[in-house]
């Protein structure tokens, strides 16, 4: 199976094993029942795959299908469509706000006609098996889970959750980026930057506004814990006595290496995630405003142009490139980029270590003399430069392969 048609799930399965040593064997069970549907599901995955992106063309129309429980997705029954009343129930209601609000975030902020850009159809399933602990993309469809009750609830509970799953299809259909180690914790990343700004979009937040979590609704009340992720602050969205401390890094000294299988998260890509999503919130902060106006658009525009086997050397380096032709060389921004993944310890190819720092020193001091000031023009000229030099053989690349 192609690693960039693997089953997307929200709940990572690091999280899972945790509940497997839970003192409630409602819990252990229910933990245990998701980790062998979802193995299951893979296997049925394998051979769907083969028809990927044969969904009829629908201008992101959305149908939610009710499962009742079980885990067979033909025979689960229609409860709502484009066209049709709200449901009775919330979770169906949930899942089909969910993915309008996602529909029309891509369209009107980036011009993308829904998932695919041509229009695909926006399929979702509802109450799927008993104590389903997860929500998850499969390439075609979204299926939602209710969560056990005790550790998760109903996963349509959580607008992010929705938007992050269905940038996981805008990703198959862009980057392609492979699901394992550094472009696998990339694809992961997407989903949550955009589900993010999909949430920030519904508020109307600044990006100095925003709360930052990933999956700040799937937890029960009674779990000590703020979110799966925090973008603000990996590492940090939980610590408690039955999941521990979250073990997202957030910086490449702090890389976790683990084997790409499936028991090692595929390389790490639910934990490793952290590094580039903390790029992304130092950016959207360091620029300030709407984080989908600015910042967003850089990360959607370098993920369009992203090869499938990207690693977070080749997305820094693109994001740095983009961020210099959109707003210009030496720009504002493209210094903001360029600070944020210097303050993740991935250093922007070409450019030398520490010039972002010092061109954000010089700014935040710039009142205190000319000489500072002299200072922070030479630096946005170097900056400049560099970026000049970098897309220059960036064309000189693009042209020798169209050669070829």
């Amino acid at each position: 199976m192609s690693r960039t048609s693997r089953l997307n799930c929200i709940i990572p399965p690091y999280l899972l094993k945790k509940l497997l040593k839970s003192d409630d064997s409602e819990v252990r069970q229910a933990a245990l029942d998701t980790m062998l549907t979802t193995a299951r599901l893979r296997g049925e995955r394998a051979v769907r795959a083969s028809f990927a992106g044969m969904a009829a063309p629908g201008n992101g129309r959305r149908t939610v299908f009710d499962c009742q429980q079980g885990s067979f997705l033909p025979s689960a029954a229609l409860v709502r469509t484009e066209d049709g009343p709200a449901s009775v129930d919330e979770s169906v209601n949930r899942a089909f706000e969910g993915f309008g609000l996602t529909r029309d975030f891509y369209q009107e902020v980036f011009q993308r006609n829904s998932i695919d850009d041509r229009g695909m159809r926006l399929d979702g399933y509802v109450h799927f098996g008993m104590k389903f602990n997860n929500a998850f993309w499969d390439g075609q469809q979204m299926v939602f889970g209710d969560g056990d009750g005790k550790m998760f609830g109903d996963l349509t509970g959580s607008r992010d959750v929705i938007a992050h799953e269905l940038t996981h299809g805008v990703t198959e259909h862009t980057a392609a980026l492979e699901y394992h180690n550094q472009s696998g914790a990339l694809n992961e990343s997407m989903s949550d930057v955009f589900g993010s700004l999909v949430k920030q979009w519904s508020l109307k937040q600044k990006a100095d506004e925003a709360d930052w979590l990933i999956g700040a609704d799937v937890w029960t009340p009674g779990i000590d814990a703020d979110a799966l992720r925090s973008m603000r602050a990996p590492g940090h969205a939980y610590d408690n006595d039955l999941f521990g401390k979250d073990p997202q890094p957030d910086r490449m000294s702090k890389f976790i290496h683990l084997p790409d299988t499936e028991e090692g998260d595929s390389g790490g890509v639910h934990l490793n995630s952290g590094i580039p999503n903390k790029a992304f919130y130092l950016t959207a902060v360091g620029i300030g405003g709407f984080a989908w106006e600015v910042a967003g658009r850089i990360w959607y525009e370098s993920l369009k142009v992203s090869g499938k086997e990207a690693t977070f050397q080749d997305f820094a380096d693109t994001t740095f490139q983009k961020a210099g032709e959109l707003f210009g060389a030496g720009s504002a921004e493209q210094s903001t980029v360029l600070a944020a993944w210097q303050e993740v310890e991935i250093q922007i190819t070409g450019v030398p270590a520490g010039i972002a720092r010092a061109r954000s020193l010089a700014a935040a001091n710039g009142s205190a003399g000319a000489g500072r000031q002299d200072g922070l023009a030479a630096l946005t000229t170097q900056v400049a430069e560099l970026g000049a030099q970098m897309t220059a053989l960036a064309r000189e690349v693009a042209a020798m392969k169209r050669s070829r």
